[in-house]
């Protein structure tokens, strides 16, 4: 079985490795190429830097010709056109896996597999599709999500549903520990998926187009916060956005980020928090020994653990406070 893998970010890892792992043992998976996105500049110097799947295939590479074993290609294409088709045909793959490539698959390009094609999608198919699903359960507040291993489609994440499994969220899941859990429960799958689809035993199910939902995609402005919302929203804001791009709002003429917090909706006997509402959305309040950093939103208090002024590290709210003596009874805007 001659795979050809396509991923970009870091939750695509573990599908790599264990893909990898196959070729390592001498198994019926041969790993051929891996397909991720070019090089970009980052950090203040803007150096050039692979995506976490090329990096790791990088050091997969050096370990295969290590074991004396054929390394793998790596191909950073800008775009999927006729010479990068030609390089992968040229490797005659029998079948394609992805996970969180960032481009679409056109037609010509999925016609080089002859067994098609496999997608992992972090979400309980046909509910969020698109390139957040994560954040969107997050957002919407949901009471499960999931993983999918799903056939590759013309449409975006329209496939015939392989296998899912569920995860019960407890409403303090970060986009950041949902990727996780994500990239290690879809690596385990993806290889009886993988080896059920390619020999018959495990058969597609289509999806209810009629139930589709999509998520958009996330800008760097969608984490500024809005105080007139409540602590309930914010704070699944928070956690939707950790760890990219973050939620932010205005101290003192200053970007102040919120990195953990948690919502307070009725009185609590372990807390001393009053919840009137006498002062308006954005208020910091006061302080709690037990909550942190109290500030009011449109309904609620949301209770501050950590935070960052911008260009100055994370923080927790009691020492953030001994360098910002003025914050109790000030506004965030």
């Amino acid at each position: 079985m001659r795979v050809v893998f396509a991923g970009s970010p870091a939750i695509a890892v573990p599908s790599l490795e264990a893909l990898a792992a196959e070729e390592f043992a001498g198994r019926d998976i041969e790993l051929v190429a891996v397909l991720t996105n070019p090089d970009s500049r980052k950090g203040r110097k803007g150096s050039l830097e692979p995506t976490e799947v090329g990096a790791r295939a990088a050091q997969l590479q050096d370990t295969l010709r290590e074991k004396g074993h054929k390394p793998f290609l790596i191909v950073k294409p800008e775009k999927l056109d006729a010479s990068v088709r030609s390089q992968l045909q040229e490797l005659k793959p029998d079948i394609l896996v992805s996970f969180a490539y960032g481009k679409i698959f056109g037609p010509k390009f999925l016609a080089l597999f002859p067994k098609g094609g496999l997608n992992v999608h972090p979400s309980l198919l046909p509910k969020y599709r698109g390139a957040t699903p994560i954040p969107a359960a997050i957002l919407n507040r949901d009471r499960e999500t999931g993983i999918t291993i799903q056939t590759l489609a013309l449409e975006m994440d329209a496939g015939h549903i392989l296998m899912q499994d569920r995860i019960e969220l407890s409403g303090r899941e970060t986009t950041e520990s949902l990727s996780q859990w994500a990239a290690r429960r879809g690596a385990e799958l993806l290889l009886p998926a993988l080896r059920g689809f390619v020999q018959g035993t495990l058969q597609g199910i289509p999806q209810n187009d009629g139930e589709a939902t999509y998520c958009s995609i996330i800008s760097k402005n969608d984490g500024w916060i809005d105080w007139s919302a409540s602590a309930l929203d914010i704070d699944a804001k928070i956690r939707a956005y950790t760890p990219w791009p973050l939620c932010a709002t205005h101290h003192a003429g200053q970007v102040l980020y919120i990195i953990e917090a948690f919502p307070i909706m009725k009185p609590d006997t372990e807390l001393n928090v009053s919840l009137s509402k006498s002062s308006p959305p954005g208020t910091v309040t006061g302080i709690d020994k037990k909550a942190g950093i109290l500030v009011q939103t449109g309904e609620g208090l949301l209770a501050v653990q950590r935070l960052q002024y911008a260009t100055k590290k994370v923080l927790d709210w009691a020492s953030f406070l001994n360098g910002a003596k003025l914050f109790i009874g000030s506004k965030l805007e």
